[in-house]
C-alpha cells in the first residue's frame, strides 16, 4: 500500500476522518452541510501515525520544494506537524497566527523568518483553501518567498485550485478525499451505493445545503 492509501486508511482507523449516512451531516463553520469532517488533530495522539505524516511531509519537500529554508505552520493544527518534519529535516520552523495578536509586538508569524527566504508552508487540511491563502499572504507581506503549501489532506474541491492558480502558489497533500472513498467502501464505513453521492459532493459541496 503506498502512503496516500496507507495514510488514508489510518485517518479512518482512528477516528480522525468521519463519514455520515447523508441524512445526518456535519456542518462546517462556513455553513457547509457535508457527509465528511476531517480532524487531523487527532493524530497528534498516535505517534505511528504523525510519524507517517512526517515523513510523507519529508518526502514531498524533498521532491517538490528542495529549495525551501524554513517550513511554517498554520495556527492551530499545523504547528505540531511542522515542529516534528522541521526537526526530521533540520530546519527552522515558524508559524502564522490567523490574525495578529492583539497584544505585546503584534506577531502574526512566530519564529523566524527573514526577508527573502524560501519557505513551505505546512497545513493539516485544504478545504475551501481560504485560511491557507490568509497565511501565504500574511508570509509574503513579510518578505518572504512561499515556494507552495503542503497538507496531509484535501477534500479536492476545484475552488482549491481556483484560489491556488490564482495566486501562482502550488500545493500538494499525503492524501485526499479520492483515495479516502474507495478505502472507506473496503473497510466497510459506507455502503458501496453511497459513494455516488458521496463522490458528487466532493464536485458539488453545497448540494446538501439548504
Amino acid at each position: 500500500m503506498n502512503t496516500s492509501k496507507e495514510l488514508a486508511k489510518k485517518l479512518l482507523e482512528i477516528q480522525a476522518v468521519t463519514i455520515k449516512s447523508t441524512d445526518d451531516l456535519f456542518t462546517w463553520a462556513s455553513g457547509i452541510k457535508s457527509p465528511i469532517y476531517c480532524d487531523n488533530r487527532l493524530t497528534m495522539s498516535y505517534p505511528k501515525v504523525r510519524d507517517l505524516i512526517a515523513e510523507g511531509f519529508q518526502g514531498l519537500i524533498k521532491e517538490k520544494y528542495p529549495e525551501a529554508e524554513v517550513l511554517v505552520g498554520t495556527a492551530t493544527a499545523g504547528i505540531p506537524h511542522a515542529a516534528w518534519v522541521s526537526q526530521k529535516m533540520n530546519l527552522p520552523m515558524a508559524y502564522v497566527r490567523s490574525s495578529a495578536k492583539g497584544h505585546g509586538k503584534g506577531n502574526q508569524i512566530e519564529g523566524l523568518v527573514k526577508q527573502g527566504q524560501k519557505v513551505v508552508v505546512i497545513e493539516d487540511l485544504l478545504s475551501t483553501g481560504g485560511s491557507s491563502m490568509k497565511a501565504v499572504k500574511a508570509l509574503q507581506e513579510a518578505g518572504a518567498e512561499v515556494l507552495g503549501v503542503v497538507a496531509i489532506f484535501t477534500y479536492g474541491f476545484s475552488k482549491v485550485d481556483d484560489i491556488f492558480n490564482k495566486e501562482k502558489i502550488s500545493y500538494n497533500t499525503l492524501t485526499s478525499y479520492s483515495v479516502l472513498l474507495p478505502i472507506a467502501i473496503e473497510m466497510g464505513y459506507i455502503e458501496e451505493q453511497e459513494k455516488e453521492l458521496l463522490e458528487k459532493w466532493s464536485k458539488e459541496p453545497y448540494i446538501f445545503t439548504k
